[in-house]
C-alpha cells in the first residue's frame, strides 16, 4: 500500500504541475488556475491571430421531436499532442492538436429522448496517467454521461478500458431518488490520488423530493466505488444540494474542492428549515476516503438559486507580508470568499449581515447571510424603480411600473406571492463561467453577469387550477411544496430592465481589496435585435483564461464573438466572429513551437434566440 500511494502521488503531482505546452485539466491544472505560462501570443501581435483549423462534430439537436435542445460547452484537454473533446451527445473525440484531424471517436450511445433539465450538454473529460503504464489504457479519459454512466477510455485508441467496471463503464444510477432525466451529469469528473470523483446535475424546481446530490469517488483503475458523501445534513424531505459544476483538487493535501448548489426546490424552503448545510457551499473532501475535512457555506437556506457554480480556484496570495495558499470560492450573488485550504476558515473578513424576513406562510428565511467584507462589490445587488433601464422612455416607464409592484428588489429579498426582482439573477453574478488567476499581475479575473429576473410564488392549489401569476415565464410546480413558481428575465419592450453592462470582466486585487479594471464583454444585438450600442455587455456563459503573454481570452457572450483583453489594462485588443456563440471556456497549448487558442462555438441549450453550431475552432499566429 505504501508503494502504491507513492506512485499515485507522483502521478498526481506530475499532472497538477502541468507541462507548459499542455492543458491537462478543465482549469489547466488541478487547482483550476486557468493560467498558462505560454508567451508567444501577446497584446502586440494578437491582431494577427487567425483560424488555422475548424472541426465540426455534427452533433446538434434543435429541440424538436421530443429531444432537448443542445449546446456546445466542451473545454478540451490537450495531452501529448492530442486534443480530447466531448459533444452534446456525449461522444468523445480525439484530434491531432496541430491539424485538427480526427484520430478516433467513441460514441456511448445515450438516450437523447430523456428530459435532461439542462438540455444536451457536456463540458469535457478528465484524464489520468496510470503510474503502472500498462500496455492498454496507460492514459485514461473519464467521461460522466447524461444518462448517468462513468466511462473510461484508452486515450490512445478510444476503446473502453476493459478492467474498469463492466466493459469500461460504471453505472451511476444507484442514488436515492434517481429518476431518468432528473439526475444526469454535465461537467467533467476530476481525478486525484487515483480516484475519479463525480458530482451530478439535478433538475431545479420540479419537486421538493429530488434525487440526492451525492458526490462519489471511484478507483481509477477498477471502477470500484470507494466512497460517497451527501451534502444535506439538516434537510429532510428534500434533495439536490448537488455538485453540478466543475471541481478542483489539491494533491498536496489530498483534498477535492467541491462547489454545491441549492437544495430542492430552489424558491421555497418551508420543507427544509435551517441552513441546509452543505448546500450552496464549497466543501473539502479527503480524496482517499470522502471524509468531510471542512465546509464553508456561501448562502444559508437558499431561496434564490444562488448556487456555488464557479469552480473553486487554488492559488497563493501575499497577505500581511506573507505568501499563503488560498482557495477562492464565488457564487451567483457575485461575492468572493478567500479561504484557508487546510481549514476552510476565511483569510479575508466575512460578516454575517441581517437580511429581510419572508412573509410567505411556512417559510423561515435565514435572518443573516455571509458577506465578503473587504472586497469591492462586483455585481449589481439592487434594482430600484428609479434604476430601471430601457432603450427609450416608454420602455423605462414600463420597467419602473413593474418594479414598483414587487415586494422586493434587492439581493436577498425573499420570494413572495407579489413577486420580486432577483438581482443579480439566477444566471447572474458569478456563474459557472467562474474566474482565472493572472499569475503575472497577481490578480483574479472574474466573469460577472447582471440580468435581473422576476420571480413569483403561486399557491400550489391555485397553480393546479391553472394560475400562472400575472406575467409570462417558466412555470414550475415545485411538487410537494406549498408554492409553485414562475420566473422570467426582466426584459421589456426596450430591452432588459437592468442597466448595462450585462456582462463584464473584472480584474481584482484580492489582497488590496481593489478593482484594477473592469471591461464590458460583447453585446446583446443577436438576441435583442436593434438594441445596438446602447446595450453594452452580454451575460457570460463561458469563462476566461489568462496567459503569461499578457492576454485574457474569453467567449461566453451572446454576440458570436471571441475576445482577447490586455491582462494589464483591460483594453480589448482582438476579437473574431464565431459561427455561433462560444459558451465554453477556451484553452491554449503549444505544439512544435506554435501556440494555439481553441474554443467551442455552438450556442446555448436554454437560450433559444441564439444560433446553434458544432464548431471547434483553433487560432494561431501566421
Amino acid at each position: 500500500m505504501q508503494r502504491r500511494g507513492c506512485l499515485l502521488l507522483a502521478a498526481a503531482l506530475s499532472f497538477s504541475q502541468a507541462r507548459a505546452d499542455e492543458w491537462a485539466y478543465y482549469g489547466r491544472d488541478a487547482g483550476g488556475s486557468r493560467f498558462s505560462p505560454l508567451t508567444q501570443i501577446t497584446p502586440a501581435n494578437v491582431a494577427g491571430l487567425k483560424p488555422v483549423w475548424t472541426f465540426h462534430t455534427g452533433d446538434i439537436s434543435t429541440g424538436s421531436g421530443g429531444v432537448r435542445r443542445s449546446g456546445f460547452e466542451t473545454t478540451p484537454l490537450v495531452l501529448d499532442g492530442r486534443l480530447y473533446l466531448t459533444t452534446p451527445f456525449n461522444r468523445v473525440i480525439a484530434l491531432d492538436a496541430a491539424s485538427g484531424r480526427q484520430v478516433w471517436a467513441h460514441d456511448p450511445v445515450i438516450d437523447k429522448a430523456q428530459p435532461y433539465g439542462d438540455g444536451l450538454i457536456n463540458r469535457g473529460v478528465a484524464a489520468w496517467r496510470d503510474p503502472q503504464r500498462p500496455a492498454a489504457c496507460a492514459t485514461r479519459l473519464f467521461e460522466a454521461t447524461l444518462d448517468a454512466r462513468l466511462i473510461a477510455l484508452d486515450a490512445a485508441t478510444g476503446r473502453p478500458c476493459a478492467g474498469f467496471g463492466t466493459a469500461g463503464e460504471v453505472d451511476l444510477k444507484d442514488v436515492p431518488g434517481y429518476r431518468p432525466g432528473w439526475y444526469h451529469l454535465t461537467s467533467p469528473p476530476i481525478v486525484i490520488d487515483g480516484v475519479v470523483v463525480v458530482g451530478s446535475a439535478i433538475d431545479d424546481n420540479a419537486r421538493a423530493a429530488m434525487p440526492d446530490g451525492v458526490v462519489r469517488g471511484f478507483d481509477a483503475r477498477s471502477g470500484r466505488k470507494l466512497w460517497s458523501w451527501s451534502p444535506l445534513v439538516d434537510a429532510k424531505g428534500t434533495g439536490a444540494g448537488n455538485a453540478w459544476s466543475v471541481m478542483s483538487a489539491d494533491p498536496a493535501r489530498h483534498l477535492v474542492y467541491v462547489p454545491t448548489g441549492s437544495a430542492s426546490p430552489d424558491y421555497y424552503g418551508g420543507l427544509r428549515p435551517g441552513d441546509n448545510r452543505w448546500a450552496n457551499a464549497v466543501v473539502a473532501l479527503d480524496s482517499r476516503t470522502g471524509a468531510l475535512k471542512w465546509g464553508f457555506q456561501l448562502v444559508h437556506h437558499d431561496l434564490w438559486d444562488y448556487d456555488t457554480a464557479a469552480p473553486p480556484l487554488l492559488t497563493r496570495l501575499s497577505l500581511n507580508g506573507k505568501t499563503v495558499p488560498a482557495v477562492i470560492a464565488g457564487n451567483k450573488t457575485g461575492m468572493l470568499y478567500v479561504l484557508d485550504p487546510a481549514t476552510g476558515k476565511p483569510l479575508l473578513p466575512v460578516e454575517e449581515r441581517a437580511v429581510p424576513p419572508s412573509d410567505v406562510p411556512g417559510e423561515a428565511a435565514s435572518p443573516t447571510q455571509p458577506f465578503s467584507a473587504s472586497l469591492p462589490q462586483l455585481a449589481r445587488w439592487s434594482l430600484a424603480p428609479s434604476d430601471a433601464w430601457g432603450a427609450n422612455e416608454g420602455a423605462r416607464a414600463e420597467c419602473r411600473k413593474t418594479l414598483e409592484g414587487l415586494s422586493g428588489t434587492s439581493l436577498f429579498s425573499p420570494p413572495s406571492t407579489r413577486g420580486i426582482a432577483s438581482v443579480p439573477g439566477p444566471i447572474g453574478g458569478i456563474n459557472w463561467s467562474g474566474f482565472a488567476w493572472d499569475g503575472a499581475h497577481k490578480r483574479l479575473i472574474v466573469a460577472v453577469s447582471n440580468l435581473a429576473y422576476r420571480i413569483q410564488l403561486i399557491p400550489a392549489e391555485k397553480f393546479a387550477g391553472g394560475a400562472r401569476g400575472d406575467f409570462r415565464g417558466d412555470a414550475v410546480p415545485q411538487t410537494g411544496a406549498a408554492f409553485a413558481m414562475t420566473r422570467a428575465a426582466m426584459i421589456g419592450s426596450g430591452g432588459p430592465c437592468t442597466p448595462p453592462p450585462w456582462g463584464e470582466l473584472v480584474a481584482l486585487d484580492l489582497a488590496g481589496g481593489k478593482i484594477a479594471w473592469r471591461a464590458s464583454v460583447g453585446t446583446m444585438d443577436d438576441v435583442i435585435p436593434g438594441i445596438g450600442k446602447a446595450g453594452a455587455g452580454s451575460p457570460l456563459l463561458g469563462g476566461p483564461i489568462v496567459t503569461a503573454g499578457g492576454l485574457v481570452f474569453i467567449g461566453g457572450s451572446m454576440d458570436r464573438r471571441f475576445h482577447a483583453f490586455s491582462a494589464e489594462t483591460g483594453r480589448e485588443v482582438w476579437s473574431a466572429e464565431l459561427p455561433a456563440s462560444g459558451h465554453a471556456q477556451p484553452i491554449t497549448y503549444e505544439v512544435d513551437g506554435r501556440q494555439y487558442v481553441v474554443i467551442a462555438a455552438g450556442g446555448s441549450a436554454p437560450v433559444r434566440e441564439e444560433r446553434q453550431g458544432d464548431s471547434l475552432i483553433a487560432y494561431a499566429l501566421p
